[in-house]
């Protein structure tokens, strides 16, 4: 790539609120254009470069829909924060990531309004999340609180510890899963094979399938009714799953690539959360 990327679409998003102007389906195009700054901006720099590109879409579709800053958005490990930093505010200074003086390689809550945990590695952020959502409960608030974590990171005893905390208070805490295989070292262990049965698993999304497609032509009871009969046999089909059994409503897995499949599922977390949401994504 020869001189700047040509970002017509980025060029007119300044902060998240900008993307409430742009349609869904000019989303792919404005991921695209992502890439392409987040690109040429870290082959100047350096820096990680493949786990910010795998949640470009994700950063996207939660910066749409929900509404960050008052939202809380905590990435687990800062790796995956650049698309982030493009997108609230610090596009200019993108090209001084990691120098003297210029923007953190991860988030840093000195830097932005927009970052509102300080994280470099790991597994810290269901915790930070669960006492936000704590604090939000108690000051009465209905912000939303999101926590994005890696599967490398998942298998550690402190997300562990704050899974079982948020279930057992019924926090209105939303965690999402990022399943991209990305971790420094390979993942090993119990929880990266369960995290690879349920992403390779068929019977698991063809319950989701039939329901959308069965309730498509239905009204809202109905709906309703019939999305918690899906719940239940997909639980006896299946077992449930490690999240459900903590607590948790458990979404997925789902392409964290495809806005046709994150924005519905945020959306419907966004305005109908009751308790712990954990959304697996593959990417």
């Amino acid at each position: 790539m020869t001189g700047m990327p040509d970002t017509p679409l980025l060029d007119r998003v300044k902060f998240p609120s900008d993307l409430k102007a742009v349609e869904d389906r000019d989303l792919p195009q404005l991921a695209r254009e992502l890439r392409d700054e987040m690109i040429d901006a870290v082959s100047k720099t350096g820096g990680h470069l493949g786990a910010g590109l795998g949640v470009v879409e994700l950063t996207i579709a939660i910066h749409k829909v929900f509404n960050t800053p008052d939202d809380r958005l905590i990435f687990d490990v800062g790796h995956q924060c650049y698309p982030h930093k493009i997108l609230t505010g610090r596009r200019d200074r993108i090209r001084t990531l990691r120098q003297e003086g210029g923007l953190s390689g991860f988030t840093r809550r000195a830097e932005s309004e927009y970052d509102d945990f300080g994280a470099g590695h790991s597994s810290t952020s269901i915790s930070a999340g669960l006492g936000m959502a704590v604090a939000a409960e108690l000051d009465g608030s209905d912000r939303k609180v999101i926590a994005i974590i890696g599967d490398g990171s998942m298998s550690a005893g402190m997300a562990f510890e704050a899974l079982n905390n948020a279930g057992a208070l019924d926090a209105r805490l939303i965690v999402i899963l990022n399943d991209n295989d990305m971790s420094i070292a390979p993942p090993t262990g119990a929880m990266s094979a369960y995290l690879a049965r349920l992403a390779s698993g068929r019977t698991y999304m063809g319950f989701r399938d039939f329901g959308k497609k069965l309730t498509a032509y239905l009204g809202k009871t109905i709906d309703r009714a019939i999305t918690r009969a899906v719940t239940h046999a997909r639980g006896y089909v299946t077992g449930g799953t490690l999240f459900e059994e903590l607590g948790f409503y458990h979404i997925g897995p789902i392409d964290g690539h495809s806005f046709d499949h994150l924005l519905p599922v945020l959306r419907n977390v966004r305005d109908n959360q009751k308790g712990p949401v954990l959304i697996h994504v593959v990417t």
